[in-house]
């Protein structure tokens, strides 16, 4: 009886999950909803190879939303859906992802400036455009504000979860070690956002933490205060770049940080110079 009800369960589970993968290629208009048994094999097996990830959808049209959000889902990953653009930064900086999937044309402004604020602000989250943009011009766009993937509506699903395991992999945050940056006994791991000092957790504002990230991946060389101040302060009111690097400093210490008199700021590498 119990083997019974369980069988019955899975069939339902596998029903449901087939009408619901009906309505997902109606939308993207890409594979007939008679071959819909199909279509779910053909997505389980390219999703079965992602890891479970964060993603962070921008998509301001309802179906299409919803349908990515149902295919990441049942796949086991955390999907965070936001469809206006001014929504979209201040989340991206409030919390860490492991991708972007970003539509351009969102009710309330253009999903380019979105991409340029996210990198503007020092963030390196791996970025898929989704759109109905196809032009050169407009792909060539994505790509100089910091896309890493460009994907044309109405697309088929396998496509998209193999450009997202692409780019994934490419960040090294798919099956891959995270990035970890270290000075001496400063370390940052940056998929976790976590700072640490003689191994005790450092705790950074978001801005210090973003001045910190920048200046530790471009340790190889001195960062202008305008570079500095466009990365990481691009839009603030608030105190100037001196100011969060004193009160940076602060918190790591003296010896990380070098000024560079009349330019701006670099790690350094040699605490004792």
């Amino acid at each position: 009886m119990k083997e019974a009800y369980r069988q019955e369960s899975t069939r339902t589970e596998e029903d449901l999950k087939i009408r619901r993968l009906a309505f997902i290629h109606r939308v993207f208009r890409v594979v007939p909803v008679p071959d819909a048994r199909f279509a779910q094999a053909t997505v389980r097996a390219c999703a079965a190879r992602l890891s479970a990830v964060k993603l962070y959808l921008i998509e301001d049209d309802l179906n299409i939303g919803q349908a990515l959000l149902t295919v990441f889902k049942d796949e086991g990953h955390e999907v965070v859906w936001v469809r206006m653009a001014n929504d979209a930064v201040e989340r991206l900086q409030a919390e860490d992802f492991d991708a972007v999937l970003l539509d351009l044309g969102l009710p309330d402004g253009d999903g380019n400036e979105v991409l340029k604020r996210l990198r503007a602000a020092g963030l390196t989250v791996p970025v898929l455009i989704i759109t109905a943009r196809d032009g050169l011009q407009d792909r060539l766009k994505g790509f100089d504000n910091g896309a890493d993937d460009y994907l044309i509506k109405p697309f088929e699903i396998p496509e998209l979860l193999v450009r997202l395991r692409a780019i994934l992999r490419r960040s090294g945050a798919h099956g891959e070690a995270e990035a970890l940056w270290s000075f001496g006994n400063l370390a940052l791991e940056e998929k976790r956002m976590r700072v640490t000092l003689d191994g005790l957790p450092v705790m950074l504002s978001k801005t210090e933490y973003a001045l910190l990230l920048t200046l530790m991946k471009q340790s190889d060389r001195v960062l202008t205060r305008a570079e500095l101040e466009k990365r990481v302060l691009p839009f603030s009111d608030g105190p100037t770049l001196d100011v969060h690097i004193s009160n940076l400093r602060k918190k790591i210490g003296d010896g990380h940080i070098r000024t560079v008199r009349g330019v701006g700021y670099m790690m350094q590498r040699d605490r004792a110079a």
